[in-house]
């Protein structure tokens, strides 16, 4: 990526790169539930704020209190937030030492089923030094890099099927230029299935669900490779698919998904009967599984009824718990999700 980072982009980028430039001091999150009044803030917006953890009580009126006067117009009021409104803004903050940051803030409205807000979460950048920021991407792509020279294995996004550019490490490795990848992508198939391989992607992706392709791909040596591709939908707030998370790595290789966007994107597709599966290999009750997650017994039985249709939150806990205890979650081919005890 080009130019300076900007709230927009940490959106969509993994989640070692936001730990990691959370601990050079550049960006925090947080995160409001409505109903309960519930306020979370990460580590690192304390810090960028100019505030100890545990001395003051984070609440959006904290932040709103530190913007600069002049810029308080442009940042949504805690009204506007509990009402669905969310917009990107660019403001100065006043920190309690008088110091003054420039911070990037972005928020994502999480609604109820019958389109009431419920809650809202928010990534914040610093802006104020937008060389570091450019340093700390330089950094996350060399380590990319690294990855895909050692392993031949790298993930990328795209927005939609099948709109979206494909990552350069696919040039890479078959030899083909970025504009004839945008142009003919069946190209890096060997010619005897890519006609299979495209009619299964033409299959798969407008059905939403996550997927293992397993490709014979044609490599820049003139060799041929089988790399699968676990392909997994990220979905946003409103249950649409934001984007298609994708991990490619070859056959010859033992490989696990990501801890990161993409296993939690797989996790948003945990149903109800892989949770009951679940509990049934560990001998877990419903209040077992509540316990271990901190979630309500009523939240555990809606899970797995499939009647927690925004719960996103509620289920990450729910599998997060679950993956403690010894279960995992694996996309098998064909789109299923097995669950299995280790």
């Amino acid at each position: 990526m080009n130019g300076p980072v900007t709230a927009s982009d940490l959106a969509f980028s993994s989640r070692e790169f936001l730990r990691m430039i959370e601990e050079f001091g550049l960006t925090g999150h947080w995160g409001w539930t409505f109903a309960t009044d519930e306020h979370v803030w990460s580590p690192g917006l304390f810090r960028l704020l100019g505030l100890e953890p545990g001395l003051v009580r984070p609440s959006y009126d904290l932040l709103l209190h530190l913007v600069h006067p002049e810029d308080r117009a442009s940042i949504d009021t805690a009204a506007e937030v509990r009402a669905g409104l969310a917009r990107e803004a660019t403001v100065r903050v006043i920190r309690p030492d008088g110091a003054m940051r420039i911070l990037s803030i972005r928020a994502e409205i999480y609604v109820a089923p019958d389109g009431r807000p419920q809650a809202a979460a928010g990534i914040v950048l610093n802006v104020t030094d937008r060389e570091a920021l450019v340093r700390a991407r330089a950094v996350e792509r060399r380590r990319k890099w690294a990855l895909f020279e050692q392993t031949r294995s790298f993930t990328y996004s795209v927005s939609n099927f099948p709109i979206g550019n494909l990552p350069h490490e696919l040039s890479v490795l078959t030899g083909l230029a970025p504009e004839i990848l945008r142009s003919e992508r069946g190209l890096i198939i060997a010619r005897e299935e890519r006609a299979f391989w495209i009619a299964f992607g033409n299959e798969y992706f407008p059905s939403g669900k996550p997927f293992i392709a397993k490709p014979l791909l044609m490599l820049a040596d003139g060799q041929t490779a089988r790399f699968p591709t676990v392909v997994v939908p990220t979905l946003n707030a409103d249950g649409g698919i934001e984007r298609w998370d994708n991990f490619v790595f070859p056959a010859d290789r033992q490989a696990t998904l990501p801890t990161d966007d993409l296993l939690r994107a797989l996790q948003e597709r945990v149903g109800g009967h892989h949770v009951r599966a679940a509990r049934g290999l560990l001998d877990w009750s419903m209040h077992d599984l509540a316990a271990a997650s901190g979630l309500s017994f009523s939240t555990i039985r809606r899970l797995e009824e499939d009647a927690e249709a925004t719960a996103a939150r509620s289920r990450h806990m729910a599998v997060a718990a679950l993956r403690a205890a010894g279960i995992r979650f694996s996309l098998l081919d064909g789109g299923a999700i097995a669950v299995a005890k280790v």
